[in-house]
């Protein structure tokens, strides 16, 4: 398969799985909060105080841009894959009157020079083409404008959703292997020395990077259904070798479990910059 083909079969994959899933995402970051209390969208928005005209990228249902209205912002605009997904943003009372498009981070339509903050939740780590991802954010961002982006890391051991990968891994491999699961996203995405040449190279200064934790304790049920919403390759598992993997995991938590809970383990990086 050319690497064009791959690309368009990554995109298509993502396009599908958020159409048929449209809004768990924005479930999953409000039933997994930071041990303050706060959503990773809120702690991500509170990464640009003062944003004002603001660019989602994989903008998905448009719970974050709706975090960034009730912080002030008044100029809103996201960019997603799915038409489902923003379907929902636009029935959002706060979203009436932003500027949601279907399209790609690698191919923004919108002007240069448009906005003085571009944000992003979870999306850029899983996009193909990132050079020109990062090319776009720079020429669409004012001068000295800001980028903030959050991207998944790996989980804390001992954890259920380190449990979680351990045991799915073998079926993730053939599935990729097989072609089932499409490649997806730039490794250089979730190192902080990955992300800080890809910025720097676009013109952006080094980066400002944290790692948070969030979700909290649960059962070993709650641990697992909880990976299994939150993983795309879970959605390609047929029914019985997804029984088989549960039965699998949760007699393997019952050992980690302390008092019949597992720590979450789900880990994010924040990371900030702005135009040089």
């Amino acid at each position: 398969m050319t690497e064009a083909n791959e690309i368009r079969a990554g995109e298509d994959f993502f396009r599908r799985t958020h159409n048929q899933l449209s809004g768990e995402m924005s479930h999953y970051v409000v039933a997994n909060p930071l041990p303050d209390g706060r959503s990773s969208y809120q702690y991500l928005a509170d990464q640009v105080p003062n944003a004002q005209e603001v660019l989602d990228l994989g903008c998905g249902d448009g719970s974050l841009l709706v975090v960034l209205a009730r912080n002030g912002a008044t100029r809103l605009a996201g960019i997603d894959l799915s038409d489902v997904e923003l379907s929902a943003a636009t029935q959002r009372p706060e979203l009436y009157g932003a500027d949601l498009r279907q399209g790609r981070a690698q191919e923004l339509p919108f002007a240069d020079k448009s906005f003085d903050t571009v944000i992003s939740h979870m999306a850029l780590m899983l996009m193909a083409e990132i050079e020109q991802v990062f090319a776009e954010a720079a020429r669409v961002l004012k001068p000295a404008g800001r980028l903030a982006i959050s991207v998944g890391l790996k989980p804390a051991g001992g954890s259920g959703r380190a449990l979680f990968e351990k045991v799915a891994r073998p079926i993730f491999v053939t599935a990729q292997q097989s072609g089932a699961m499409p490649s997806l996203g730039d490794r250089r995405t979730r190192t902080r020395e990955g992300l800080n040449e890809l910025a720097t190279v676009a013109g952006f200064q080094p980066i400002d990077w944290t790692e948070i934790s969030h979700g909290p304790r649960a059962t070993p049920e709650q641990a697992w259904q909880s990976a299994v919403d939150s993983y795309y390759d879970a959605t390609l598992i047929e029914a019985g070798q997804l029984q088989r993997l549960r039965d699998e995991f949760l007699d393997q938590a019952s050992d980690l479990a302390e008092e019949g809970l597992l720590a979450h383990g789900a880990r994010m990086a924040i990371a900030t910059t702005q135009l040089r």
